[in-house]
């Protein structure tokens, strides 16, 4: 008959599986938010460079470069808001990742403790049977009478 620890195995590998596949997917979230600010510093620098260049001649030059940076911003604020979108499922991946791991290590502290007891109990079986034997072998043997007046 198996053991607790050996009939718990098996929901233990997949608690540490889903712990992985968390971890996976943090890796994933923390490397999307790290894209998306990148894209807005990037969209950010291009408008100061581009607000910074020298102003057009005429009302038409002027207004075109208005039209541009504001299309510009509106990218920025867009950005902005994917990168708010970005750092909540970075905190939701967090927090799967956070419960995954704990139970997964709580699983593991429990099949640790059975083993634990497991091999307590069996160490105890042991002496015992050790004691049993060595008492077996101190008894006396029973000795055959003899008759002393043959």
């Amino acid at each position: 008959m198996p053991s607790r620890a050996d009939r718990l195995q098996p929901v233990v590998d997949l608690a540490t599986e889903r712990a992985e596949d968390a971890t996976r997917a943090l890796a994933v979230q923390q490397r999307a938010l790290a894209d998306a600010e990148h894209q807005l510093t990037e969209l950010r620098r291009y408008r100061n460079e581009y607000a910074e260049m020298p102003n057009g001649i005429g009302v038409s030059a002027l207004l075109n470069r208005q039209q541009f940076l504001q299309k510009i911003d509106m990218a920025i604020v867009q950005q902005l808001g994917e990168v708010q979108r970005r750092e909540r499922a970075l905190e939701r991946a967090r927090q799967d990742w956070t419960e995954a791991r704990g139970r997964a290590k709580a699983l593991d502290s429990v099949t640790t403790k059975y083993r634990e007891q497991e091999r307590k109990t069996q160490d105890r079986r042991e002496q015992e049977q050790a004691d049993e034997r060595s008492q077996y072998r101190r008894q006396p043997r029973p000795s055959t009478p003899t008759d002393v007046n043959e």
